[in-house]
């Protein structure tokens, strides 16, 4: 767009600009010294009284001018920054003549600098006295009307900037997301897990059934994938001798995008030697309720209008379990083709048989995930759709595997993880055959085959989704309200 073409508002911000380097005002200076933050000073003088002053209180703040109370020689106007909004009063007699000029050519969505003391006004309004202003930044772009903000959901996820200077309640949850992933940390620390890293640039991808990105190293001459899970490489450090490890990574999948999916997302993956699926639902339990506890207050929270209470211990609910008590039948008393029958009553879209195991599945999440509203364990799978995990010590066809649900999401994954070489072998070898129907089979890791060779302890694996656990804690509908930028289509 050229400078002939901008809408007026544009025009005029852009007049003030030259206007500002006219009269020798640098708009862009390189560093202002600040001092003081709002939230901060909301809560050291919440004590005064209305009419105090502190003279002797000297304050520099800085941040975003978001509205502007003009009355010719004097002015209030709020001041934004990262903690939240305070008032300041700035009367230009106290004010350097540089200032003055300053001041006049700024815009509301200008960022600036004042330096003064505290005070309180009649009305009890916490303040700044201006002794002293500073353009920072002077803008070209004007902000969304200030209360109207950003209506448009596509715009706010696309110009996530206008969202977060806009919306406070926006800039809370982002911080909110960044307080839920170092309590995880904390947790996992104080037990002595190590963080580590994986490669985001994978040869071969696995711990997970995805498509995966792809894309050409010139150097080597080979295709790489970015990585889907870290799995495979977390157990390789296990059993290099690591005996509890975790890894906050991003992960990308190359699937669709719907209220809780996004191609890149954040999953939390920590595997500790020695325990099994058991050990790991009670651990799961506990790291919840403490991230919870730490990051709202309470076990209990209020998600879209319904409570959820993460207090341990949570229901434990076998798949067979589910589809007898949601499903209405006794799945171990009916036929491969009664199962597929079944299924198409449901609405399954399938022109033939698929394996048992992966029809039990499909049925369970048909019918009994949308009644898992409580934090619920989902247990005991087929092994068909489990090929990295360990067979059942008990129930023959089904493997040591958890899936925890809440809001009716499932929130992770957990295993007992498969150290069977000869096992783990063969599951992979089915996997890779199956390849030729199922793009998201799993295929064979030779490097990590030679690792179990070795030989892995008995391990206990965990994944988290953290989007899940965000969108839940801060109550938002959508993943993209707790991701910055969520992937989306370029207009063109």
């Amino acid at each position: 767009m050229s400078e002939q073409d901008e809408n007026p508002l544009r025009a005029e911000k852009r007049r003030k600009l030259h206007a500002l380097r006219e009269r020798g005002i640098d708009p862009y200076p390189h560093t202002f010294e600040q001092k003081s933050h709002a939230a901060e000073l909301r809560q050291t003088f919440s004590h005064l009284n209305a009419g105090d002053k502190l003279e002797s209180e000297k304050v520099v703040l800085a941040g975003r001018l978001m509205t502007m109370r003009d009355m010719g020689k004097a002015a209030f106007f709020n001041l934004q920054d990262q903690s939240g909004t305070i008032q300041v009063y700035i009367r230009l007699q106290d004010i350097p003549e540089k200032a003055r000029e300053a001041f006049r050519l700024t815009d509301i969505g200008d960022i600036v600098g004042v330096s003064g003391f505290i005070f309180k006004t009649q009305k009890g309004e916490l303040s700044v006295h201006a002794l002293n202003f500073q353009l920072l930044c002077k803008t070209i772009e004007p902000l969304p009307e200030k209360y109207h903000g950003l209506a448009d959901v596509e715009l706010k996820y696309r110009l996530r900037h206008l969202d977060l200077i806009m919306d406070q309640d926006s800039r809370r949850v982002f911080i909110t997301r960044s307080k839920i992933i170092s309590a995880f940390r904390q947790f996992l620390d104080s037990r002595g897990f190590l963080e580590v890293e994986t490669p985001v640039l994978q040869p071969v991808y696995g711990g997970a059934a995805a498509h995966p990105f792809s894309t050409h190293h010139r150097a080597l001459d080979m295709t790489l994938y970015l990585k889907i899970s870290p799995e495979i490489y977390l157990k390789r450090l296990i059993v290099g001798g690591y005996e509890k490890v975790y890894e906050i990574a991003t992960n990308f999948r190359n699937e669709g995008i719907d209220r809780s999916h996004n191609p890149e997302f954040r999953m939390l993956e920590y595997y500790e030697a020695y325990t099994d699926y058991q050990y790991q639902m009670k651990q799961f339990e506990d790291i919840i309720a403490f991230v919870a506890q730490a990051v709202t207050g309470s076990t209990k929270v209020t998600y879209q209008g319904k409570e959820i209470d993460f207090k341990p211990p949570w229901r434990r609910l076998t798949v067979h379990d589910g589809i007898r008590e949601y499903g209405g039948f006794d799945p171990d008393k009916v036929s491969d083709a009664d199962l597929f029958a079944k299924l198409k009553s449901l609405g399954a879209g399938h022109e033939k048989q698929t394996s048992r195991g992966e029809m039990l599945m499909e049925i369970f999440e048909l019918v009994a995930e949308k009644h898992l509203w409580q934090p619920t364990f989902v247990m005991d799978h087929p092994v068909e759709i489990s090929p990295l995990t360990k067979s059942h010590r008990s129930k023959p066809g089904l493997v040591e595997r958890f899936e925890p649900f809440a809001a009716c999401m499932e929130i992770g994954n957990a295993y007992t993880e498969l150290n069977d070489p000869e096992e783990q072998f063969r599951r992979l070898k089915e996997q890779e055959a199956k390849r030729v129907i199922d793009e998201e089979a799993h295929p064979l890791d030779e490097d990590f085959m030679h690792a179990i060779d070795v030989g892995m302890p008995p391990t206990g694996g965990v994944g988290i989704g953290i989007e899940r656990i965000v969108m839940i804690l801060t109550n938002q509908p959508s993943i993209r309200d707790i991701i910055f930028f969520p992937t989306m289509k370029i207009n063109r």
